[in-house]
């Protein structure tokens, strides 16, 4: 298997909706395969399908117990707030303290179609948040007040327009008059 490449910041596929998954078959198991494959080769601790181009309610994360693929998630509840250092593969190496509730109750399906009936908080109910963010066309930076979306928008144009001009840094455009 090998990974795929991922969707970031400016793709439209990123701000659509995802559609849910009729029935889990050996297509969405190579899928999620392939999924987790990509998520550790960023390396990355979750990877909705929409970041991969894939419009389908899934996404694969690993707190550090080994992979796990939720099918068709639904948050229940949320309680709470933490406010904690958050990155996003569609938004490589950029990071920001964001405040999201803190325990969540998560349900979905795995692979086998068994159901996933989960209460967290902390870490592994930041993760989910995130993903479910993607699935639901919300990208982390719409997470941020207005002056710090302004500033990650102008960085993220910066290094658009510099890779389009071979400046695969940035440095030539940022340090411009």
């Amino acid at each position: 298997m090998s990974t795929l490449p991922i969707r970031t910041y400016g793709d439209p596929v990123l701000n659509e909706v995802t559609t849910e998954i009729d029935n889990i078959d050996a297509r969405v198991v190579q899928l999620a395969e392939a999924m987790i494959e990509t998520m550790y080769e960023a390396p990355g601790v979750g990877l909705a399908a929409n970041q991969i181009g894939v419009q389908k309610r899934l996404f694969v994360y690993d707190k550090g117990d080994g992979p796990v693929v939720v099918v068709n998630p639904s948050i229940l509840e949320s309680d709470g707030e933490w406010t904690y250092l958050e990155g996003c593969l569609s938004v490589p190496d950029l990071s920001w303290e964001i405040t999201r509730p803190n325990a969540v109750h998560l349900v979905g399906y795995d692979l086998n179609g068994n159901e996933i009936d989960v209460e967290t908080d902390e870490y592994e109910g930041r993760i989910f948040q995130h993903e479910m963010d993607h699935l639901n066309g919300v990208l982390l930076i719409e997470r941020l007040d207005e002056d710090q979306r302004k500033e990650a928008k102008m960085i993220l144009r910066a290094r658009n327009l510099a890779l389009s001009n071979n400046d695969p840094d940035g440095l030539n455009l940022l340090f411009e008059n």
